[in-house]
């Protein structure tokens, strides 16, 4: 918890010289573990402003495998509860390791895009979120940040950014009563990431700026029937 607290601070401290930090929906934050917390990625930012934004819990995240031979950030991944995993593959040695985490009551946090986008939107997202959530039958944390894909450009220009951090409500998968198969798998994986997006104003909502799911999110309706359209799944489920 001690180098918890000093990671805290350090990014705090960093957050503060960067810019005004507007974070809401914190009520939506559940007491406990086990959940998900799965938020955009745009920028390196995006991780440490998802740490300040949750309780000063232990929370277990995805760092990729290069990382574990830094000898800097090393140490502090280890620290703060990294599970490395290998880019691009299937890594199912991470994937037990995440959902032994969770099954002891952990908080876990990822981006389910898998990698950062470079378009400062939504790209297409993988289905390890998907995966963890409906292995683990846990609720998922919704959380957009907004504008950290200007933030290294204001910070190199002297200049301040105004970010947001919006918390949306958890939710849980459609329960199947079995494991999900192919593009039901990916239909979950739509469903996630228009959670997502409903959080983050227009700009960033590439890859899913035209799906009827999020505008039935956004809409008050139910989403679910759009992922399975969207991913063509087509058997009764």
């Amino acid at each position: 918890m001690i180098v918890d607290n000093i990671l805290r601070g350090f990014v705090e401290t960093v957050a503060f010289f960067a810019g005004t930090i507007a974070i809401s929906g914190r009520e939506n934050i559940p007491p406990k573990g086990p959940y998900i917390v799965v938020v955009n990625h745009m920028s390196k930012a995006d991780p440490p402003l998802m740490l300040i934004t949750l309780p000063k819990v232990k929370i277990r995240f995805f760092a990729g495998e290069k990382w574990q031979r830094h000898i800097i950030f090393s140490p502090l991944l280890q620290w703060g509860g990294a599970i490395y995993i290998n880019r691009g593959e299937v890594d199912r040695k991470a994937l037990r390791e995440a959902l032994n985490a969770l099954k002891n009551d952990s908080i876990f946090g990822l981006a389910p895009e898998g990698t950062r986008s470079r378009i400062g939107a939504l790209i297409k997202a993988r289905d390890g979120a998907a995966y963890l959530a409906t292995r683990a039958k846990v609720p998922l944390l919704p959380i957009g940040i907004s504008n950290t894909d200007i933030l290294g450009y204001n910070m190199a220009h002297l200049k301040r950014t105004n970010l947001e951090i919006h918390i949306g409500k958890p939710f849980l998968l459609p329960d199947l009563d079995r494991r999900p198969r192919g593009s039901e798998l990916a239909a979950y994986t739509h469903l996630i990431m228009v959670h997502i997006a409903a959080l983050l104003p227009r700009r960033h909502w590439g890859y899913y700026a035209d799906s009827p799911a999020l505008a039935a999110i956004l809409d008050g309706e139910n989403p679910w029937p759009f992922c399975l359209d969207a991913e063509g799944v087509t058997e009764e489920v």
